[in-house]
């Protein structure tokens, strides 16, 4: 099987019928026309991915994908590539802010070992779909072979398959990512890559001036990756294409995609850039303080949620826009019309 057999055609959403009554069932809703703001677009947006009136959100599966990445021994990180698997080890024992998020929301946490140069103890809670020790290293040539890549697109395909209800909100932990996120995002964006890279982990201006050179050299190491697979394989990361197949087979089977920064967007800059009707099932956490983040939501013509200057990754974002996603449908779904509460709606 090769790459390209691994990707599902993704049909549009669009229904002019359910749009309109959805829309109906908003605006008759005992409040003046629009004054719930965004979260009315948002009611809009569940409804119209989950195919109903009443949408409900089901056993929401909040899944942090994990690798290491070759270019994190040229030093473009604040931080060692042994993090990568010392951050799976307090995810799994609780301590991590995406771990205090799930338990706080009742989110169903799975922490995917994609290829972390580490051995874990299975256990509980881990997932364990290593493809290798880790991506190569993107000067020596491709980060991935088009077979490693294509294993990770199936086995985050399978994974999800596996996993219970409507909703996949989308995390990861990679020391080295957000350079593949601003790689990917230059290439298939078609921005400068200055304009994609920024502090990461919290580089310093030494350091970032560092991050860039190493950068610039990977991007010219690679002039023939353009298009969406070979440029995955050539810049990306196991954990990064484990989700794409996870957002492909997501979106197939109609569920909502929380997707939460700067590396989760790029794995669905990819998916949509195989399939654009990827987008249509996603809904966009927050806006990050990652330099690179805001071009790309514009490149995905996206607008987040929340904007509280986070840079922190694992999936925190996804997790602490989850309750707006609970509320839009409880609104949706509970709160009483001007019919049958009575209350008119004229002056």
């Amino acid at each position: 099987m090769t790459t390209q057999d691994l990707i599902p055609t993704i049909p549009s959403l669009h229904d002019d019928a359910l749009a309109a009554a959805l829309r109906h069932r908003i605006d008759r809703k005992t409040k003046p026309l629009g004054s719930l703001g965004r979260l009315e677009a948002l009611m809009l947006r569940l409804g119209l991915i989950l195919g109903t009136e009443q949408p409900r959100l089901v056993d929401p599966q909040l899944m942090v994908f994990a690798a290491d990445h070759g270019l994190a021994a040229h030093g473009i990180s604040a931080y060692p590539p042994d993090v990568t698997w010392q951050m799976v080890e307090n995810f799994l024992a609780g301590g991590a802010a995406v771990s205090v998020l799930a338990r706080q929301h009742g989110l169903q946490l799975s922490i995917v070992d994609a290829g972390v140069r580490h051995v874990f103890e299975p256990r509980p809670g881990l997932l364990i779909a290593k493809i290798g020790m880790g991506s190569r290293d993107m000067l020596d040539g491709p980060a991935m072979t088009t077979d490693e890549c294509a294993t990770a697109i199936a086995a985050g395909k399978t994974l999800l398959q596996k996993r219970p209800g409507n909703v996949l909100l989308l995390g990861e932990m990679g020391i080295g990512n957000t350079s593949s996120a601003a790689l990917l995002l230059s290439r298939l964006g078609g921005h400068a890559l200055a304009a994609c890279v920024g502090r990461g982990t919290g580089l310093d201006d030494s350091q970032l001036r560092h991050k860039m050179e190493v950068l610039t050299r990977a991007l010219d190491k690679h002039p023939r990756a353009t298009e969406p697979l070979t440029a995955l394989a050539a810049l990306g990361g196991l954990e990064i294409a484990m989700m794409v197949g996870a957002v492909l087979q997501a979106a197939q089977e109609r569920r909502v995609i929380v997707v939460d920064g700067f590396i989760t967007g790029a794995a669905v800059l990819v998916a949509s850039a195989l399939q654009p009707a990827v987008l249509e099932r996603c809904v966009f956490a927050h806006r990050s303080n990652e330099q690179g983040h805001r071009l790309m939501l514009d490149t995905l013509q996206a607008e987040p949620l929340l904007d509280l200057g986070l840079r922190l990754g694992e999936g925190s974002g996804a997790a602490l826009a989850w309750p707006l996603l609970a509320s839009a449908c409880r609104l949706l779904g509970e709160m009483a019309s001007f019919d049958s509460a009575g209350v008119s709606d004229r002056a």
